[in-house]
C-alpha cells in the first residue's frame, strides 16, 4: 500500500510539470527549479574578467576560486540564493566562442577541390586545441550540476557563444536545466535583476549567427582560394606569397575607398566667381557674403561687379535677432562610439572597442556593443550622475546637473530592445593611457546629453549695393551650459557691430574673386564607418574588423592625415569584379542577408531558407566570375605589369570529385576515385575517421558518374555510373558499357559487380583484403555468409551439422572432396580449422568462429552457423572472397542457393534465367569447334536480356556429383562464360571444377574459360 501511495505520488507530480516545462518562459526563476530540484548551479560568462566581477557581486567579495584545465579561466565557487533556495554556484568561464566551423579533413587543403565545391562542402563544428581545457573544465564541472546558466554577452554573437556551451555541456549532461542571464552591465542592481528574471535561450539569434557564420566561411574560403591560387599564378613576380582575401563583408568595405578614390580622380574642378564685400569697424572686420553665392560665367559675374562699382554705398536693409541653440550630444551608441573617438580622440574603431570591452568587464562601462541611443525610463540616471560628482574636473558640473532638477538626457530613436546607452557605471580615477581616455570621453558624454542644450542669440545684418544683397551674421552665446563639460564640441561668439535700419555706410572693401570647386576628400575612418552603417555591412561589433582585416592585406593604406587611400591590389580586384558586371564591390548582397538575418532573429523567416537562397545566389555569381576571371587578370596586369601566359583552370584547382551517393556508415557523401594502379573506388568524404569504401573489380576500365539519379534508391540521390567494362567479363549478350545504378535497384549490376556492401546492415567494421575482386565496403560485414539478404546466405539444411566445408578458392587451392560423416571443419588448405572467439569491442563480441590454423588462406566461418537448424546455414566458407564454384556472379540466385535444382538435367525442372523466366535454348551457328553446340539464355529480347548463359551439355562441374556440399538437393553451376570472377586474380584454370586436388585440368578458353575451344573460337567473341 505504501509503494503503491508513492507511485500515485509521482505520477501526480509528473502530470503537474508538463505543463511547466512547456511555459517555463513566462515563470519566475524560482517556480522554474521546481522542475528538477537544484543543489549546485553552473554558470558560464564569455569571458574571465566577466566571470570574475559577477562572482564578486554575488558573492559579496566571498567567492573561493580554484584552478580548471585552462590557466585562463578560473574557477569561482560561492553560495547564493537563487531558485527560491540558497545553492552552490560554480562560476567559470570560455574565452569567446568554444567552437568554430570548418570544412571536413579532405577539403581542408587548397589544392584538394575546386574552389566552387565549397558552397555545398560538408562543414562541422569542431573545438580548437586552444580551448580544449576550457571544454574539459565545462565537461567536469557540470557532472554534478543540475542547471546552467548562461552569462554571455546579451548580443548576437554572446548568444550563440552560449548556445556552444549548452551543446557541450547537454552532451555529457542531457538532462541539465538551460537558462539566460540578461544583464547590460556588471553592477550589484543589473546582477540581481538578471538572477531573479531568469529567461531562455533565444534561439533566433543563435540561427541567425549560424547563417551568418557558413555563409562567412563558404564564401570567404572559396573566393579567396579562388583569387590566391589564380593570381599567384598570373602574377609570381607580384603575389607569389600574397592572400588574397575575399569576404561579402570586407570587400563592400573596400568599394566604398575605392568609389571615393575613383570619385576623386574623375573630379573636374570648375572655376567659379563671386563679390566680397568687407566693412572694418572699431570692433573688428565684418565681412558680408553675397546671396547669390557664386557664378560660374566670368563675364555675368563682372558686369554685376562693374555696377556695384559704380555706386557702392552700402545701405541696411534688415537687421535681425534671433535665439539659436547648439544642441547636445544624443544618447552614445556603439557606432557613435567609434566614430568620435577616431575624429576627437584619434584612437581608431578597433581600439576604442578592444579598450570599451576591458571597462566593461571591469565594471566601469555599461555594455559597449548597442544599437540603442534611448535611455530606458526605468534607469535610474540620477544616481549615475551622482557618482560623479566627486571628480576634480567634471564633479561641479555633475553637481549643477542634480541642482537644476536632475538629468534629462537628450534621447535618439534608435533601439535594440537588448542593452541601453553606453554610459559609466562606477566612478574610478585610476586609469592609465587609452583606457583613461576612453572612460573620460563616455563620461562627458553622458554628463553633457544629460545636460541642457547651449544657448545663444544670433544676429543678421543684410545690405544692398546697387540691387545686389550681402549679409553678415553674428552671434552671441548667452549660456554655454553642455559646453562647460563637453570640449569635443566648438560654438564660438562672433561679433559684429550695431547696425541700424536704413543706415548707409560706405564698405571698406567690394572685390570681385574667383576660385575652384575642390574635389571631395578621401575617407576618414569614422565617414567609412558611417558609409558601413548606412548600406547595412556588418554590424555595429563588426564594423571595425572588417576595416582591419583591408587594411591587413593590404588593399587600403593610410594617408598622413589617416585617410584610406586604395593600393594597387585592392583598386585592381574592385576594377576586375566590376568589369565582369557585377556588383560585388557594392553594398546590395551583402546589405540584403544582413537584412534577412534581422528577421531570423524576430523569427519571420527561416534559418535553411535564408542559407539555402545566399548559398545559390554567391555560388551563381561564383561561376560566372569564374568563366570570366580573365577580366581579373586584365585589370591587376594596369598595375602589376603584363599577366603570365593564361594557365587552364584544371591546372590552378583540383577537379572536385562529385558526390554519387550517401555513406551507409555515417550519411556523408561518397565520391569516385582512382587507385594508384589504375583501378578505381568509392569512397567516404569522411576519411579517415570514416573508412568505408567500395572497390570495383579490375574488370571494370571506366567508371564516370552520370547526372541521371535512381528515382528508386535511398536516401535520395543515388547517381547511376556510366561503367565500361573488359571483354568476356560479363554476360556475353550485355553490352560492354552501360549506364546503371549501384544503389541496389539494378539487378544486372548487382549481380555482375556482388554488391553485398548494399546489405551489411550496421554491422561492425571488418577488414577486407583489397585485390578481391567484387565491391567492397569498409565498416560493413560483407565478409560473412549472413549479408543481410537471400543472395548471400546459404541455403538451408536438415543436419544439425554441416559436413565437411569443401570450398574451391581464388588462390588456386584445390577442394577436398568432403566426408558428409564428418563434423570436421576444414579450411581452404584442405586441414582442420582452428576455433576462436570475438574479443573486440562491439555485436560480436564472445562469439565464436573458426579461421584457418596457419593463416595460408582467408577461411572463415562464424561457428554458431554450423548449426543449420532453422538457421541458413553455410554450404561453404563464408569469406569476404566467396567462391566462384557455388556463387558465380552470373548465375541466377536459383543457382547459387540451395533448397530445389534448377538443374536442366534434372526431370521435370526447367531452366531458369536470372529473370527467374524459363530460358530459351538456342544453337551455335557461327564456325567453329562449337559449332551445332547448344546452349541456354534468357527468353527475353536481346536489348531487355539479363545475361543469363549457360551451355546445355554441361550442366554439372566435372568430377562431382553435387555443387554444394552439405545441401540437399541443392543445384550445382559451372560458370560457363561467367567463370572470371575469381576474387582478383587472374587464374586461367578453370576454378569451377570439383575434382580432385591431383585432377589434371585441360585447357581452358582465355576468355571464358571453359575447354575445348580457344579465344578465336569462343562464343562471346561472336
Amino acid at each position: 500500500m505504501v509503494i503503491l501511495s508513492r507511485v500515485l505520488a509521482l505520477s501526480k507530480f509528473k502530470v503537474v510539470l508538463r505543463p511547466a516545462v512547456r511555459f517555463c518562459s513566462h515563470r519566475t526563476a524560482a517556480e522554474m527549479a521546481l522542475r528538477i530540484p537544484v543543489q549546485k548551479v553552473l554558470c558560464v560568462a564569455e569571458k574571465n574578467d566577466a566571470a570574475k566581477g559577477i562572482a564578486d557581486l554575488m558573492s559579496n567579495s566571498r567567492m573561493r576560486r580554484r584552478e580548471g584545465f585552462s590557466k585562463f579561466n578560473k574557477i569561482y565557487e560561492y553560495e547564493y540564493h537563487l531558485f527560491g533556495k540558497d545553492v552552490t554556484v560554480v562560476m567559470t568561464s570560455v574565452s569567446g566562442h568554444l567552437l568554430a566551423l570548418e570544412f571536413m579533413d579532405h577539403m581542408k587543403k587548397w589544392h584538394s577541390c575546386n574552389p566552387v565545391s565549397l558552397f555545398e562542402a560538408e562543414v562541422q563544428k569542431y573545438c580548437p586545441d586552444d580551448f580544449v581545457n576550457i571544454k574539459r573544465t565545462l565537461e567536469r564541472e557540470v557532472r554534478q550540476c543540475q542547471a546552467l546558466i548562461i552569462w554571455t554577452d546579451c548580443d548576437r554573437e554572446g548568444e550563440n557563444i552560449g548556445f556552444e556551451i549548452i551543446h557541450v555541456c547537454k552532451s555529457i549532461k542531457p538532462s541539465l536545466q538551460v537558462f539566460r542571464a540578461r544583464f547590460s552591465e556588471i553592477t550589484p542592481r543589473s546582477i540581481r535583476m538578471a538572477c531573479e528574471h531568469l529567461v531562455q535561450p533565444d534561439q533566433n539569434i543563435n540561427d541567425a549567427v549560424d547563417v551568418r557564420t557558413e555563409l562567412d566561411l563558404r564564401i570567404g574560403a572559396a573566393f579567396t582560394r579562388f583569387q590566391t591560387l589564380r593570381l599567384q599564378k598570373i602574377f609570381p613576380s607580384v603575389l607569389s606569397n600574397q592572400l588574397i582575401s575575399y569576404g561579402s563583408c570586407q570587400f563592400p568595405t573596400l568599394g566604398f575607398v575605392v568609389e571615393r578614390f575613383k570619385a576623386i580622380q574623375a573630379f573636374i574642378p570648375e572655376t567659379f566667381y563671386k563679390i566680397k564685400v568687407t566693412h572694418e569697424h572699431e570692433d573688428g572686420l565684418v565681412e558680408f557674403s553675397w546671396k547669390r553665392n557664386r557664378l560660374f560665367n566670368h563675364t555675368a559675374c563682372l558686369v554685376l561687379y562693374q555696377i556695384c562699382m559704380e555706386d557702392p554705398m552700402a545701405t541696411v536693409m534688415e537687421v535681425g535677432s534671433k535665439p539659436k541653440s547648439k544642441w547636445r550630444p544624443v544618447a552614445l551608441d556603439t557606432v557613435e562610439l567609434e566614430k568620435l573617438a577616431s575624429r576627437k580622440l584619434k584612437i581608431g574603431a578597433k581600439e576604442t572597442m578592444k579598450t570599451a570591452e576591458k571597462l566593461y568587464t571591469q565594471g566601469f562601462i555599461s555594455y559597449p556593443r548597442t544599437e540603442t541611443n534611448i535611455f530606458p525610463k526605468d534607469l535610474n540616471l540620477t544616481s549615475l550622475v551622482e557618482q560623479q560628482t566627486h571628480d576634480p574636473q567634471w564633479g561641479g558640473f555633475a553637481q549643477r546637473i542634480l541642482e537644476r532638477g536632475g538629468p534629462t538626457p537628450r534621447n535618439g530613436n534608435k533601439t535594440d530592445q537588448a542593452h541601453p546607452p553606453i554610459h559609466p557605471t562606477k566612478y574610478t580615477n585610476n586609469l592609465q593611457g587609452n583606457e583613461q581616455r576612453i572612460y573620460e570621453f563616455i563620461v562627458r558624454h553622458f554628463l553633457a546629453c544629460c545636460s541642457q542644450d547651449a544657448q545663444g542669440q544670433e544676429t543678421t545684418v543684410e545690405i544692398d549695393i546697387a540691387a545686389e544683397r550681402f549679409v553678415a551674421h553674428g552671434l552671441m552665446i548667452i549660456a554655454r551650459n553642455y559646453l562647460d563639460v563637453y570640449p569635443y564640441d566648438k560654438w564660438n561668439t562672433k561679433i559684429i557691430p550695431v547696425y541700424e535700419m536704413g543706415a548707409q555706410f560706405q564698405p571698406t572693401t567690394v572685390e570681385m574673386v574667383d576660385g575652384e570647386t575642390s574635389p571631395p576628400q578621401l575617407l576618414t575612418e569614422a565617414d567609412l564607418i558611417a558609409l558601413m552603417e548606412k548600406h547595412g555591412i556588418g554590424t555595429d561589433a563588426t564594423h571595425a574588423e572588417h576595416i582591419e582585416t583591408i587594411k591587413s592585406r593590404m588593399y587600403v593604406g593610410l594617408t598622413p592625415e589617416q585617410r584610406f587611400l586604395p593600393g594597387e591590389l585592392g583598386m585592381g580586384l574592385v576594377e576586375g569584379y566590376d568589369s565582369m558586371g557585377f556588383q560585388m564591390s557594392k553594398p546590395d548582397l551583402r546589405a540584403e542577408l544582413e537584412s534577412d538575418l534581422k528577421l531570423i532573429c524576430e523569427g519571420k523567416k527561416d534559418k535553411f531558407t535564408v542559407l539555402r537562397l545566399q548559398i545559390q545566389k554567391y555560388k551563381q555569381v561564383f561561376v560566372e566570375a569564374a568563366a570570366k576571371a580573365t577580366k581579373l587578370d586584365e585589370a591587376l596586369s594596369q598595375y602589376f605589369g603584363q599577366a603570365a601566359e593564361a594557365v587552364p583552370q584544371q591546372e590552378i584547382y583540383a577537379e572536385t570529385p562529385l558526390p554519387v551517393r550517401k555513406c551507409p556508415q555515417c550519411n556523408r557523401d561518397m565520391v569516385l576515385k582512382t587507385k594508384r594502379d589504375g583501378g578505381f573506388f568509392l569512397s567516404c568524404v569522411g576519411y579517415p575517421s570514416c573508412k568505408s569504401s567500395v572497390w570495383f573489380p579490375s574488370s571494370v576500365l571506366e567508371v564516370s558518374r552520370d547526372e541521371s539519379i535512381c528515382s528508386t534508391c535511398r536516401p535520395h540521390p543515388v547517381h547511376k555510373l556510366k561503367l565500361k567494362f573488359k571483354r568476356g567479363s560479363i554476360p556475353p549478350l550485355m553490352p560492354l558499357e552501360f549506364v546503371g545504378c549501384i544503389g541496389g535497384c539494378d539487378e544486372t549490376l548487382r549481380e555482375i559487380l556482388d554488391l553485398k556492401y548494399l546489405h551489411g546492415g550496421n554491422r561492425p567494421p571488418q577488414a577486407a583484403p583489397r585485390e578481391s575482386n567484387h565491391l567492397q565496403v569498409n565498416q560493413t560485414s560483407n565478409r560473412m555468409g549472413n549479408s543481410g539478404d537471400g543472395r548471400g546466405r546459404q541455403p538451408q539444411t536438415k543436419t544439425l551439422k554441416p559436413p565437411v566445408v569443401k570450398p574451391s578458392t581464388s588462390r588456386g587451392a584445390p577442394p577436398i572432396p568432403g566426408n558428409s560423416e564428418s563434423n570436421e571443419v576444414v579450411c581452404n588448405c584442405g586441414v582442420a580449422a582452428v576455433q576462436l572467439t570475438v574479443r573486440k569491442e562491439g555485436p560480436n563480441q564472445g562469439r565464436p568462429f573458426y579461421k584457418c590454423n596457419g593463416g595460408a588462406c582467408n577461411f572463415f566461418l562464424w561457428a554458431d552457423q554450423e548449426d543449420g537448424g532453422g538457421q541458413n546455414a553455410p554450404a561453404g566458407p563464408s569469406t569476404g572472397r566467396p567462391s566462384n564454384a557455388f556463387n558465380n556472379s552470373r548465375a541466377p540466385d536459383s543457382f547459387r542457393s540451395g533448397g530445389g535444382s534448377n538443374d536442366p538435367g534434372s526431370e521435370g525442372q526447367a531452366v531458369v534465367c536470372m529473370c527467374n523466366q524459363p530460358a530459351v535454348t538456342r544453337t551455335v551457328q557461327k564456325d567453329g569447334a562449337n559449332k551445332g553446340r547448344q546452349f541456354h539464355t534468357c527468353s527475353k529480347p536481346r536489348e531487355q536480356q539479363c545475361g543469363y548463359f549457360q551451355w546445355a551439355d554441361e550442366n554439372v562441374p566435372p568430377g562431382s556429383s553435387s555443387g554444394f556440399s552439405g545441401s540437399s538437393g541443392g543445384s550445382s553451376f559451372s560458370g560457363g562464360s561467367g567463370a572470371q570472377r575469381n576474387s582478383g586474380k587472374k587464374n586461367k584454370r578453370s576454378e569451377n571444377s570439383f575434382s580432385g586436388p591431383t585432377a589434371k585440368k585441360p585447357r581452358s578458353c582465355g576468355i571464358c574459360h571453359q575447354p575445348g575451344h580457344n579465344r578465336t573460337n569462343c562464343p562471346q567473341n561472336r
